[in-house]
């Protein structure tokens, strides 16, 4: 054992300085891994009342000071199968995660380069939408909606009235733009712009996009045009590029045309 000048014994050696560095990031590594499964029920169940709580905003059905698990009792999620556009009787929606499916190869499908508007590649072939109803009649179907930005991947939910043709609201809740320019997706002023316009023409083809240079209001088609979002040309292409491919033919497509013609 090393001694000092005055013929102690130094205890500030090598090995003990590293068995007391080891020792402490076993302690650390133990109090941070017991904390991460202890706080994760309360991390998913913040994350479930967050993506709720989104929901309802986008439907313009949260009131302040309302609770938001109470709000959403008058929601109704059903998973679709996004090929037919039917309902898928025999899954539980809230036990779908469209994400990791979207990973798996054998519940989801590759979207072919030509067709891949949203630039996501893949999709899962179930979505889940969500019903309201209202005195008897459907008040409101909201669906899922993400594609690429200029920086990352958007998220977010549109809602369309009753009719599946009129949006009620639009709301992001995930991206990673940038502040004052990209960012500017989930501004609530221009969300409100989103706000009455309508998808489709009397013919049926899907004409909703986002214009960049503003929208005319005298021009006919302003019913269904929205203002880009001004020094965000990429992002603002990317949301119309998105709501163009989740509302079509590859997306929500064929569950609109059964919801508009026979109800929910």
């Amino acid at each position: 054992m090393p001694e000092d000048r005055g013929g102690k014994r130094n205890n500030e050696t090598i090995g003990k300085t590293l068995l007391v560095a080891v020792i402490l990031c076993l302690v650390c590594s133990l109090v941070v891994s017991t904390a991460a499964v202890t706080l994760r029920p309360l991390q998913t169940a913040n994350k479930v009342l967050d993506m709720k709580r989104n929901i309802l905003l986008a439907a313009g059905l949260l009131e302040e000071g309302v609770d938001v698990d109470f709000a959403f009792e008058q929601v109704q999620p059903r998973l679709v199968d996004l090929a037919t556009g039917a309902y898928v009787e025999d899954a539980d929606p809230a036990r779908h995660d469209p994400r990791a499916a979207a990973r798996d190869p054998d519940l989801s499908v590759a979207i072919p380069p030509h067709e891949d508007l949203a630039g996501i590649r893949r999709r899962a072939r179930y979505a889940t939408v969500y019903l309201v109803e209202y005195s008897g009649g459907l008040r409101s179907v909201i669906l899922p909606v993400y594609g690429a930005g200029l920086y990352s991947t958007l998220y977010g939910f549109i809602a369309l009235a009753g009719d599946g043709n009129r949006v009620q609201g639009v709301r992001f809740y995930e991206h990673g733009e940038t502040p004052g320019l990209g960012g500017e997706i989930d501004n609530p002023r221009w969300l409100a712009k989103w706000t009455g316009k309508q998808l489709a023409d009397a013919k049926g083809q899907l004409r909703i996009s986002v214009v960049k240079g503003g929208v005319a209001p005298d021009s006919p088609e302003a019913r269904y045009q929205v203002d880009a979002i001004s020094g965000a040309t990429i992002t603002s292409r990317g949301v119309s590029n998105l709501m163009r491919y989740w509302l079509g033919e590859q997306g929500f497509g064929p569950f609109l045309a059964k919801f508009r013609s026979q109800g929910a």
